[in-house]
């Protein structure tokens, strides 16, 4: 299991975050490179960080000043790759032994899902490169592109 170390800042907006929304929360990153924070929430805990319309994580993004994306925390990595690439379609997972105890990630995604698993100047593969790394100690998460159809 990855060692989760938060800073002070991050258990602040933590608990900012949880008091604005409801919503409990794992961990935090504070994104300066794409201007956002990213918490990983508590399973279960999707529709309350969200809110009714989106008023929830808007309302939190404003008085935070920043762009707030939520990813839903699993203890099963795949799921959490697959959570972490949302509303992209994951079709695969492959995890290979890297050095040490750590793991590589390849993800395959729908061809028409692609540009939206990387993301503008590839912001959504940092994000899950990030949290994979964090949460369960993923070294690397790697775009596959599917071979033949």
């Amino acid at each position: 299991m990855a060692q989760v170390v938060l800073t002070e800042e991050c258990m602040r907006l933590i608990s900012q975050f949880e008091s604005l929304t409801g919503a409990g929360s794992r961990d935090c990153v504070v994104d300066s490179r794409n201007d956002r924070i990213i918490f990983v929430i508590s399973p279960g805990d999707m529709g309350l960080a969200i809110g009714k319309g989106g008023a929830n994580i808007k309302k939190a993004s404003d008085v935070m000043g920043k762009r707030i994306e939520v990813v839903e925390y699993s203890a099963d990595p795949g799921q959490f790759l697959r959570n972490c690439f949302l509303p992209a379609q994951v079709t695969g997972i492959d995890f290979d032994r890297g050095e040490g105890d750590q793991y590589i990630a390849r993800v395959e995604v729908r061809d028409e899902d692609r540009g939206l698993a990387i993301g503008k100047a590839g912001k959504n593969i940092f994000k899950a490169k990030i949290l994979a790394q964090r949460q369960h100690n993923i070294a690397d998460v790697q775009l596959m592109q599917r071979q033949g159809s």
